[in-house]
């Protein structure tokens, strides 16, 4: 291994973005102020049981993965999030009630991790990027990819050179839940600039039974599980940005007036 591939290359040719762990968060730790979106799952949800069975969902933030990631790299990680969340709810009304569109939450970078309760749970129709008007996000249609992309249509309302990281949902033992969402995913990076996909559906291990026996509480992960998918996540975001440098020159510069002329914007 010579100098340039050891210091700063993408990595060998047959690397993918979940063959390796990155160490302390990696290039994800060059993010200082990121926004988690999302449902239970980014929320550090356990699920409970009493003697008679009857189930109780809660929200234990610090053992989201987000703040796993937060405390592997350092930086700051707002959790925008709460079990049982669509994009439609996030939309209309839960991130207006609780201040997640105010200017002092602005950050560099978003992850978005939404759509099991949107389109598993609540049935609803995934729809298309046509969905999102570009230029008035009043007039999205409604469906998940017109909430979802008003979503981030005003996120960059508060931080316009924000990066986003959209979250495809991890596969079961049956294979993909959701083939249109990952499509969906993909799509949006065409029309949103500075948007990359963490394919968790193609690279992640399956949640499968030996999969949940090990990481799972119910049907929710447990402290371990959301442990591991900080890891993935973040070693995710790490090989984006290796594949991407000139994408991340200027990330420093990301809420504040200034930028070099020079660099890619």
């Amino acid at each position: 291994m010579d100098m340039t591939q050891k210091y700063y290359s993408i990595g060998s040719p047959d690397e993918t973005p979940l063959s390796s762990f990155a160490q302390d968060g990696g290039y994800c730790s060059i993010l200082r102020t990121i926004g988690c979106v999302g449902d239970s799952m980014a929320s550090g949800e356990f699920e409970s049981e009493d003697a008679e069975g009857n189930k109780g969902y809660h929200d234990f933030f610090d053992y989201s993965w987000g703040q796993f990631i937060a405390r592997d790299c350092g930086c700051k990680v707002y959790n925008f999030s709460r079990g049982g969340m669509t994009a439609k709810e996030y939309m209309q009304s839960f991130a207006e009630e609780n201040g997640f569109w105010d200017a002092d939450k602005a950050c560099q970078a978003y992850i978005i991790a939404l759509g099991v309760n949107d389109i598993i749970n609540c049935g609803q129709e995934i729809g298309s990027v046509s969905d999102i008007d570009l230029n008035d996000r009043s007039k999205n249609a409604d469906t998940f990819a017109g909430y979802y992309g008003g979503i981030v249509q005003r996120l960059l309302e508060i931080s316009p050179k924000a990066r986003f990281f959209f979250v495809t949902m991890p596969k079961n033992e049956n294979g993909s839940l959701s083939p249109g969402h990952t499509e969906l995913m993909y799509a949006l990076t065409d029309i949103f600039p500075f948007s990359y996909v963490i394919d968790l559906d193609t690279y992640a291990p399956a949640h499968d039974e030996a999969f949940r026996r090990s990481f799972y509480m119910g049907g929710h992960l447990n402290a371990a599980g959301y442990r591991l998918t900080a890891k993935q996540i973040e070693s995710y975001i790490d090989f984006i940005i290796r594949h991407n440098m000139d994408d991340f020159t200027q990330i420093g510069f990301v809420g504040t007036p200034y930028h070099n002329s020079g660099c890619k914007w």
